[in-house]
């Protein structure tokens, strides 16, 4: 059965008895183990991150315009080509969430934790070819990130590279609307800046012209400054 909307929950419902009694214990517990993490740490500055500010700028925002879910999935007995299946409906699900124009869209956000999936056995599948497809024609087909999170994912925080924020208590995929600033994850990339700029065009040029004045591109050269740094 594909997700449905009842699936979803605001974080503020983990802690109400009415709206998660259909929800196992078990799942209920990861939910809200994630949850934590997130008020706890995503949505609050941390010293190690090298800039003010929460550590997704974007989580307060959507917390207080209601636009970021939460749904549990049991996945550990299910192939990747079933998690391909399951992501793409959650993925039709957040495009038809109100707002579906205007800036509030960059607030919505769907996290799909695994809630029977194991760290090291996430990393197993979020490697799979098939998963990198999947993020690749999501974001470029429906402008569409989709990131995944467990206590094994060694990523690093683009001003700090030993700061790993992607490492959550239990394994979760979040999925939000692409946004300008992304080009920072992606400038070591160029297949990615590549699909970046092509679905900002115009406004991706004047996006890095703005940084390079900012970061007085001038100096490049000498290697003082480096952008994203």
């Amino acid at each position: 059965m594909p997700p449905q909307p009842t699936n979803l929950f605001l974080l503020q419902d983990l802690d109400d008895p009415g709206k998660t009694r259909s929800v196992a214990d078990s799942d209920l517990r990861a939910l809200r183990s994630v949850a934590d993490w997130i008020r706890t740490f995503v949505a609050k500055p941390h010293k190690d991150l090298g800039r003010a500010g929460p550590v997704c700028p974007f989580v307060p925002g959507a917390c207080e315009r209601k636009t970021l879910w939460i749904a549990p999935e049991r996945i550990a007995n299910q192939s990747v080509a079933d998690i391909v299946d399951l992501v793409n409906g959650y993925k039709r699900l957040l495009l038809r969430a109100q707002p579906v124009e205007g800036e509030d869209t960059s607030y919505k956000a769907i996290i799909v934790v695994f809630t029977d999936l194991s760290a090291d056995r996430a990393k197993e599948y979020m490697n799979d070819a098939q998963i990198a497809d999947l993020k690749r024609l999501s974001y470029v087909e429906d402008g569409v990130v989709l990131g995944e999170f467990h206590e094994m994912n060694a990523g690093s925080a683009i001003r700090n590279r030993s700061f790993q924020p992607f490492k959550s208590p239990v394994p979760f995929l979040l999925m939000r609307h692409a946004v300008i600033s992304d080009w920072m994850f992606f400038l070591d990339n160029e297949d990615w800046l590549g699909f970046w700029a092509r679905r900002f065009g115009e406004s991706a040029v004047r996006t890095l012209a703005e940084e390079l004045r900012r970061t007085n591109w001038r100096r490049l050269e000498s290697g003082a400054v480096q952008i994203g740094a």
